[in-house]
């Protein structure tokens, strides 16, 4: 089968045009024929750090966390998916578990559900990951009905998806971003766009909580960003991020009470624990999907296999709107 494969980490690290043996399908997998699969921030800092980071997968590595794809073959314990289905998932491309950048994936049956009726397999690629991690954040945070979010970078990966689900739980969104694209994408989801290029945290706190703050805020942007979300939270707040690779002190956090969560969801694919939540959280967004609740923002640019090197320099470039889809 071909495959895009790592022979070597790092930034300028090229991914090289490979045909290796299709696999063949374990128990308690599928076989999946890969469509499109997605790139992920994850799936940058992989190719350019790594075995400094301890999920990398050995050289020479197949990376891609995300695809769409259709049923090849069912293993034997399988059961809910059939020859010919058409999934979606998160279920490879780091450690020991081959990733999508191929024309054919195994992957482990309790981390895919059946693909959203509604969606072509470009855009179902790129839910998987931004849509489980921004599921798991907000209900860790106990959003309801009539809270005030925000949630920081509403126009990226998670950010998109986290706007649209708080929206859909009954809270009212803000969103940062900046550029006129990005500000009207994060209207057009629903959210009350913030340019935090024009507004200090203090002007938006004042304007949009009478000096209050956020019961939630969803930091999706991460390091030095984080105190930022601090400073906009509200007392006894819930502060959601998915970027925490930093040191930071945490004064902030204590004088206001507030609760971290961070949310890391490759855990289930690491340690092989409560996988079958991912396949559960799935197939409940699917739903959400074809109910119109959620829909995926891609970006506006286009890439085959053969151009997996030029989607990562996409996405790195901070110029995406979206998810970045690579098709197979």
């Amino acid at each position: 089968m071909k495959t895009m494969i790592l022979n070597e980490y790092g930034p300028d690290a090229a991914f090289t045009p490979a045909e290796i043996e299709r696999p063949a399908v374990k128990p308690g997998h599928v076989l999946v024929r890969v469509k499109a699969t997605s790139v992920n921030t994850v799936d940058t800092m992989i190719r350019d750090m790594g075995k400094a980071l301890p999920l990398s997968p050995d050289l020479p590595a197949i990376l891609g966390m995300d695809f769409a794809g259709v049923v090849e073959e069912v293993g034997a314990g399988v059961g809910g998916f059939a020859v010919g289905d058409e999934v979606y998932g998160c279920a490879g491309g780091l450690a020991d578990l081959q990733g999508a950048l191929a024309e054919y994936m195994p992957a482990d049956a309790r981390l895919i559900a059946h693909k959203p009726k509604s969606l072509s397999m470009r855009e179902a690629a790129a839910l998987p990951l931004v849509g489980i991690t921004a599921w798991e954040g907000l209900h860790r945070a106990g959003v309801g009905r009539g809270q005030k979010v925000l949630v920081q970078g509403g126009a990226g990966g998670v950010g998109h998806v986290a706007v649209q689900l708080a929206r859909h739980l009954g809270a009212d969104v803000w969103s940062t971003g900046t550029g006129d694209a990005k500000l009207a994408a994060i209207e057009t989801l629903g959210a009350t766009p913030i340019d935090y290029k024009a507004e200090t945290i203090e002007a938006y706190v004042a304007a949009h909580t009478n000096g209050a703050g956020f019961d939630v805020v969803f930091d999706t942007v991460g390091g030095e960003n984080m105190t930022n979300s601090f400073a906009a939270a509200a007392l006894n707040a819930q502060v959601v991020t998915t970027v925490s690779l930093l040191e930071l002190d945490l004064s902030h956090a204590h004088f206001k009470g507030l609760s971290l969560h961070v949310v890391f969801m490759l855990l289930p694919m690491l340690h092989d624990v409560g996988r079958e939540a991912h396949g559960d959280i799935l197939a409940d967004l699917a739903r959400l999907v074809d109910a119109g609740a959620v829909t995926p923002l891609l970006d506006e640019r286009r890439f085959g296999l053969s151009e997996i090197g030029a989607a990562h320099a996409r996405l790195k470039s901070g110029q995406a709107m979206g998810k970045v889809v690579v098709e197979v």
